[in-house]
Parts: structure tokens; sequence; C-alpha cells
């Protein structure tokens, strides 16, 4: 049974165009799955950190929801929020500012075809603020509940000139991606729909763009002229860490390189963009995913930590793999011939976020071969470390002093932590629900994009080369060595990016 419009809902303005500075306009922010792990780490504290730094709106209010059988009263949501920010958040809650957020928060239980309390919260934090708020819907919930959910927002009218934020990952394959994609659409249309990956909230993101696009220095060498090799690396030190029932369902590979690392690949690759705007970044990242070459399963190493199988609720002869890396080819004129390589996986020696883009080797003939001997087999590169808040490091050879010309490495680094104030720094969600607010989509996947991944996918996914064990602690199966040759993995190097 669905539930009718409701008429008392007050019609929401035209959305406001993008607006880099300041202030979103007055909101009503909506947390469907507000009591789940996702509010309580990053989305709650992630909003009081924007209020904090004076980045909300001048006027807002946030209507935690779930259903009626989780559900808390108003006081027990806002205690629960105090929790949350006193736990995960990096502003304490308290003093003037933690009282005027605790008194903008709300709970409104939701359940298919019984909504009322849910439209009662809404309106009563509609009617608080007065004028015509805009709405904007935060989908903090199971992959298997975005349909049901859109479903009721369209079905009570709550949807109608509103924003929605999805989480991912937006479908498993082709099919399920145009599904949910369908579904979406057929309620919110897409530049009303924020599929979010926190990777791309980073601080580093857009410092490639500025590193990219604003420095003389780096644009003319952004090619496969002076650029050999790219390597695309997130580790993950941690293990699934009890989630077998949405592991086992999804894999690496599914969890993280199609929802994150394409997305940098994306914004590593692309043709600079007309303007630095939603439509036109969207449009070059598109370009880049619709020249992917179809995944060739022999390029792909797929892993499993020993004792994976072991993990509570796994299947003892499960074939999920905990780690992945591969080697994508992009066709164009400005990466043909360039091997992406792309790394990830759970239960490894270290938890990173980094980008090396190894520059050709220069003729170093001119150099005796003991200076060649000393350079141990180290290239230019530049690296750039994607970790909260990030760093990027030019790898150099250089001269050592002394009377003998012997060549040793040098880094130049910039570094985000002691290059600026901290408390300017958003983290990845921050960041994005910020953006959200404002209307731009501009580090937000589209569905295009996001359907050409899963079509590049396809192969891999119709093949998968079986799993190989590795070592918890190590960088993943030996194979790997021989999916990146001649080249080498950057990242055991611990001198990559300062600590």
């Amino acid at each position: 049974m669905t539930q009718p419009p409701v008429p008392s809902l007050q019609p929401l303005p035209s959305l406001p165009s993008r607006s880099d500075d300041g202030p979103p306009a007055d909101h009503v922010i909506v947390l469907f799955g507000a009591t789940g792990d996702l509010a309580r780490r990053k989305l709650l504290p992630g909003l009081f950190h924007l209020a904090r730094a004076g980045l909300m709106p001048p006027r807002y209010r946030i209507v935690g929801t779930a259903p009626a059988a989780e559900a808390p009263t108003d006081a027990e949501f806002r205690a629960h929020a105090r929790q949350a920010v006193a736990e995960f958040g990096r502003s304490r809650p308290e003093g003037p500012e933690w009282e005027a957020f605790e008194a903008a928060l709300s709970f409104g239980a939701a359940d298919t075809g019984a909504a009322e309390p849910l439209l009662a919260a809404v309106r009563e934090a509609e009617a608080a603020l007065g004028g015509r708020p805009h709405r904007l819907f935060h989908l903090a919930v199971p992959p298997v509940a975005f349909r049901s959910v859109v479903a009721l927002l369209g079905d009570t009218g709550l949807a109608e000139g509103a924003r929605v934020i999805v989480e991912k990952p937006f479908g498993t394959d082709l099919a399920s991606a145009r599904a949910l994609n369908a579904a979406i659409h057929a309620v919110f249309d897409e530049s009303r729909v924020f599929r979010i990956d926190h990777f791309l909230g980073k601080e580093a993101v857009d410092n490639v763009l500025a590193l990219r696009f604003a420095n003389g220095l780096f644009e003319p060498l952004w090619n496969r002229e002076h650029i050999s090799h790219v390597q695309i690396d997130v580790p993950e030190h941690i293990d699934i860490q009890g989630r077998a029932r949405f592991f086992e369902g999804t894999g690496t590979f599914r969890d993280m390189v199609v929802t994150h690392l394409f997305q940098l690949l994306g914004f590593i690759a692309m043709e600079p963009p007309v303007a630095l705007e939603g439509d036109a970044l969207r449009d070059e990242q598109a370009k880049v995913f619709h020249s992917m070459r179809p995944l060739d399963p022999a390029h792909v190493v797929r892993g499993q930590y020993t004792g994976y199988r072991e993990e509570q609720g796994v299947d003892p002869a499960s074939d999920t793999e905990t780690f992945a890396a591969l080697r994508v080819g992009i066709d164009n004129w400005r990466w043909a011939g360039v091997p992406f390589h792309l790394r990830t996986g759970k239960a490894l020696a270290e938890g990173r976020h980094v980008v090396t883009l190894g520059l050709r080797e220069p003729v170093l003939r001119m150099f005796p071969l003991d200076a060649r001997a000393t350079a141990g087999g180290r290239s230019n590169e530049l690296v750039i470390d994607f970790g909260d808040p990030g760093s990027i490091t030019a790898r150099l050879l250089v001269k050592e002093p002394g009377p003998s010309m012997r060549l040793a490495d040098a880094d130049l680094v910039f570094n985000y932590r002691t290059s600026f104030a901290a408390q300017n720094f958003l983290e990845g969600y921050e960041h994005l629900l910020l953006e959200a607010m404002r209307g731009n989509q501009a580090l937000f996947t589209r569905s295009d994009g996001v359907e050409r991944l899963w079509e590049v996918a396809a192969p891999l996914l119709d093949a998968p080369p079986p799993v190989e064990p590795y070592a918890p602690g190590s960088w993943g199966p030996d194979s790997i060595e021989a999916l990146v040759a001649p080249y080498r993995w950057h990242l055991p190097d611990r001198r990559a990016t300062p600590s």
C-alpha cells in the first residue's frame, strides 16, 4: 500500500546554483539510517564540524529516521548524536555551538506504507525554519533498501524538488546498476541525485586539479610522452572486522575498485575541463571511462588473506576476494600504452591512499656506471598521498656531495598538515555534505559513468581468476610483482611520502 502525497508539505523553491563560498541556503536534512554505523562515525560528527566551522546553512534542521522498530525518541536521538560526536568527532559536543546543533535534531520513524511520523517531523522542521527551506535526503542504508526508500520519498511527495544522496555500492554489475538508476530516476532526475564516494571528497582530489591545471610545470608532463606508468594504491590494514555478511556478497573488487579506485583514475586521467563545475568535470571523467579497455582477467590478481575462511559467517570454501590488483589500459591520445596499476585489499601491511606517476627514465649514459648503480633502480616519480589531509612528493635523483659523481635520492615535499591551518581541513564526508547542500555535483558520480564502469568490469565478473592466498600484514599475493613488470610497486618503500 502506497502513502498518498501529503498536501501540507510546503513546495520547495527552485534549486540554487552552485556557490563555492559561504554557507548553503536553509535546509532540512533527513538522514535515513540515522542510528546506523555510518551516521554515528561520519555523518553526525561531520555535520557538527560543519556547524562549528560556520558552513551549515543559517537555519537548518536535521531529521533522523529509521524503521519504527528501531526508532528512538527525540531526546534519545540527541543523546545518541552527543555520544557519536564525542567518540568520533573532531569537535567536542559542548558550548553554545553544540546546544544549537542539538536543538536542531529530531527523529521521525518511517516504514513502507507507514511514514506519517517522518512526514510529521519534516513538517515540524520546515515550520520551525519558516520560509521555503530545501530538503536533502541522505540514504545511509544498506543497498537492498535503496529502492524502497526512494519509492517512499516519491509516494509521500517528500521527493518533490528535493535532492538525494545515495551511498555506494551503485549496483553489483551492469544489470543491477541500470535497474537501480531506473528506480532512482523514476523519482529524482539526475540533476538532483548525488552518488557519494567519500574518496572524492578528500582535499587531495581537489589538489590534483590544482596541481595539474594551475601549474605550468606539470600539465605539459601529464601524458604518455613523459609518464611511463601510473599506480593507484589503496591498501587497508584492517581485516573485514566482522562484516562477513556484507563482504561475502560483495568482495573487494565491487566494494573498492569500481566505486573508489576507478573514480580516482577518472580524475587522474581526465582531459582539462572547460570549468571546475559538475557537468564539465563529469563529462571529462565519462570520456576516460569510455576510453577504458574492458578488463582482461589475465591482468587481474585476486587474493584472499589467510584466515578469512575461518571468520564467523564466511563460507569455508569461499572464493570471495579480499584483495584485488589489476592492470587497466586507456585507449586515447593522452594515455595509449601507459599501464594503470591498481591495488587494494584487506589485512595488508599498511593503510594508505597513494597515487604514483612514474616519469619516463632519462638517458643516464653520461653518468659513470657506478653513479647509475647507486640510483638503485629509482626513477623520477610524482607521489600524491590522498590520506587526510595529504601530501605531494616529487622524487628526484641528485648528486651526493663529494669529489665523485654519485647519484642519491631526494624528495621535494608539499605537506598539507604543515602548510595550512588544520582547522581549515574538511574530511571527505564533510566536504561532500557541504557540496550536496550547495548543489555542486562535481565530486559525485553520474549514472552513465557508473554503468560504463560495470560494463568495463563485465569480463572479470564473468570469468574471475581463482583467489590466491596471502599472509595478513603482507602486500598481497606474490604474483602481483609479475603484474607490474617491468616496473615495481612503489608503496612498500615507506619513504614514498612523509609520515
